[in-house]
């Protein structure tokens, strides 16, 4: 399982030029590390568009869901510091997706990451994740490291009381997530669901992001 865990908190994010050195100061100075500090975060990954919106794309892995819906992480929420008021605040374009890892094969992380946001239709959810699961194989392309499954859990995605900018429109979407090593592996493993003509109509979106830096809770503790 190369993905730790099984509950996964996705966000992403726009922020004006003039804040931007900033929100990345807060990001590697305070923000990653108070998340993965918190009892069920395991680690988290921050991300950079080189192709795709928004800007900025962050991976916390936790041990399960309930981990992001627990007194822990609810208290954190609560109670943000200044800096973190500050910054929250500055956020346009805002996905937030918590979510069950219900695939993940192959093994390690790469310096690039393909994402394809899916929204499925109301049923049929079964063979959708078996047909995502026959797309995912990591051997497919030299260069792709590991593939994933992420389903988010609609309850729990999109705005919270202490996180009003992010966007509620669907909250209970996909996302195929593709470890590699590179932009061109990883766009190669991508369409393999983006040129599936079954699952095409279901795609919203698209992007390739490169990794900036990652941090486990071995590194902290």
């Amino acid at each position: 399982m190369p993905i730790a865990g099984k509950g996964m908190l996705l966000t992403s994010m726009d922020v004006d030029p003039e804040h931007e050195e900033d929100f990345n100061r807060w990001y590697d100075r305070e923000h990653l590390e108070e998340r993965v500090a918190i009892d069920g975060f395991i680690e988290a990954r921050r991300y950079v568009a080189e192709d795709g919106a928004p800007k900025y794309l962050f991976l916390y892995s936790t041990q399960s869901i309930e981990v992001l819906d627990s007194p822990a992480y609810r208290n954190r929420l609560a109670n943000p510091t200044e800096w973190s008021k500050t910054t929250m605040a500055r956020f346009k374009n805002m996905l937030r997706a918590v979510a069950r890892i219900t695939i993940s094969r192959g093994k390690g992380r790469g310096a690039v990451l393909g994402i394809v946001r899916i929204r499925p239709p109301g049923g049929g959810h079964d063979t959708l994740r078996e047909a995502l699961r026959a797309a995912l194989d990591p051997h497919f392309a030299d260069g792709v490291v590991s593939a994933h499954l992420i389903e988010s859990d609609p309850a729990l995605s999109g705005p919270t009381a202490e996180i009003r900018n992010a966007a509620g429109a669907g909250a209970g979407d996909w996302f195929v997530l593709i470890d590699a090593t590179d932009i061109t592996p990883a766009e190669t493993a991508m369409r393999r669901v983006t040129d599936n003509i079954a699952l095409k109509p279901m795609i919203i979106s698209i992007g390739v992001y490169r990794l900036l830096w990652d941090i486990a809770k071995a590194d902290i503790s």
